[in-house]
């Protein structure tokens, strides 16, 4: 598939890297030093020029492009680079936006402005920040086959009770896979000898009530999911994340400075309580009981600022930080001083994304790790490489490093076991280390 990329910031680098492999891409930026160093470092055809003007798209080959992707940091020149796509092919186009309002716009029209796909990076965020904070301890969260399955990560403390245990001794649900762990830089798939560690971040894949049951139970024990959410930041994440967090029944508080702002936020956010001060105001903290929130979410505009707060909040007491990071160099930084979960609105955005490049092979995927991983779902084809056997046959097959997580036939959830056959037509989830991801999708 012949892919065009507009942009080349974190969001386009990142989906030109996860595309490299198994696609032709063309990445099109105004900058020539930036069209240079993606030269040299990515298999990619840099082109230099501006990707709303049809000139620069048709140097890129937009006559034979399958996919266009316009992921600048601009709202309007995204949606004027779909629509000159389309004037120029019949490619498929995706715009990156910021504003939910102009993704409301979009789907109320049917369409409208030459984009076959949107993807709202705020909302994108309110979203992941929210599935990630009601999940205790979880550092990521997904839903796959329609909610059947979730996959979620967790960091084993010292004090948990499989800490120093192995796999085949932890593992005591019925519907629970683990799948598996990050152990600093390595990798590790889990197999029944393999050993927990505290520190050690493990995948689980199973049913929505079996990984919250692993949560409570051995990861965190006696914590319970949260009552009372702090959101301090009125920006457009900030936003989403509490009017997110109203639409599934929390009666949020958000802290923000700017009166006209808050103003605002109190009259579009009913059951929120909207606190005009400045978050960064420790005493103010201490004085509105910030301290006897289960979950504190930094969302202003700025990285410092969102890492101050979250220092504040786990100084006072709060159980649980979430920080919302734009440069991703920050992340490990972020979270080795301590903040619970950083969360970056352009891997969000990229992973929705690449997702839409694999629609042929799989349904849903969520990376992790910064890509090390993916867990992914397929709907399983007659000649897939895992149909008619079982598990512990057919897993021969396959490169090292997958672990089949989850299935679902007809509704039903399965949890994998060795003996379990994979029948066509079935939908399963499967944890694939970043390194075979394409070699593994060629045969499953």
């Amino acid at each position: 598939m012949r892919v065009i990329i507009v942009g080349a910031g974190a969001v386009g680098r990142a989906i030109a890297a996860n595309l490299e492999d198994s696609h032709d891409v063309v990445v099109i930026d105004p900058d020539g030093d930036v069209v240079e160093e993606l030269t040299y470092s990515l298999d990619v055809l840099a082109v230099r020029g501006d990707g709303t003007e049809l000139g620069t798209l048709r140097e890129a080959g937009v006559e034979r492009a399958d996919l266009v992707i316009a992921s600048t940091d601009s709202d309007e020149t995204n949606v004027v680079v779909c629509g000159a796509a389309k004037a120029a092919s019949d490619a498929f186009t995706i715009a990156r936006v910021r504003r939910r309002t102009l993704l409301e716009t979009w789907e109320g029209s049917h369409g409208a402005f030459g984009v076959d796909f949107m993807v709202c990076t705020d909302l994108l965020t309110a979203r992941a920040i929210f599935r990630i904070a009601g999940l205790p301890a979880a550092h990521d969260v997904d839903m796959f086959v329609g909610g059947l399955v979730r996959m979620a990560e967790f960091e084993i403390g010292p004090e948990s009770p499989v800490a120093g245990t192995i796999v085949a001794d932890a593992d005591r649900w019925d519907s629970l896979t683990f799948a598996g762990i990050f152990r600093g830089d390595e990798m590790i798939v889990a197999s029944g000898d393999t050993e927990l560690r505290a520190g050690d971040r493990v995948v689980v894949i199973g049913s929505p009530h079996s990984v919250t049951d692993f949560s409570t139970d051995i990861v965190t024990p006696d914590t319970e999911s949260p009552d009372e959410v702090v959101v301090v930041g009125a920006s457009e994440i900030g936003f989403q994340t509490v009017r997110e967090f109203e639409e599934h029944g929390y009666s949020p508080r958000l802290i923000e400075r700017d009166p006209d702002r808050a103003r605002e936020c109190a009259e579009a956010l009913p059951n929120t309580m909207v606190l005009q001060s400045d978050g960064t105001d420790a005493e103010f903290l201490a004085r509105e009981h910030v301290d006897e929130a289960d979950v504190v979410v930094a969302a202003l505009d700025g990285d410092e600022k969102n890492l101050l707060v979250s220092l504040l909040a786990g100084r006072i007491g709060v159980d649980r930080t979430v920080a919302v990071i734009e440069n991703l160099e920050y992340a490990d930084l972020f979270e080795t001083v301590g903040i619970d979960v950083s969360i970056n609105p352009r891997e969000e955005t990229a992973e929705e994304i690449v997702r839409f490049t694999r629609a042929d092979h799989t349904e849903k995927i969520a990376m992790l790790e910064h890509d090390r991983a993916e867990v992914i779902e397929i709907e399983v084809g007659p000649d897939s490489a895992l149909t008619g056997g079982r598990i512990v046959d057919v897993t021969d097959r396959l490169p090292s490093g997958v672990v089949i997580g989850a299935i679902s036939r007809g509704g039903e959830l399965i949890t994998p076991r060795g003996g379990t056959i994979v029948e066509p037509g079935d939908h399963v989830v499967c944890f694939v280390d970043g390194s075979v991801l394409e070699e593994v999708l060629e045969v499953i």
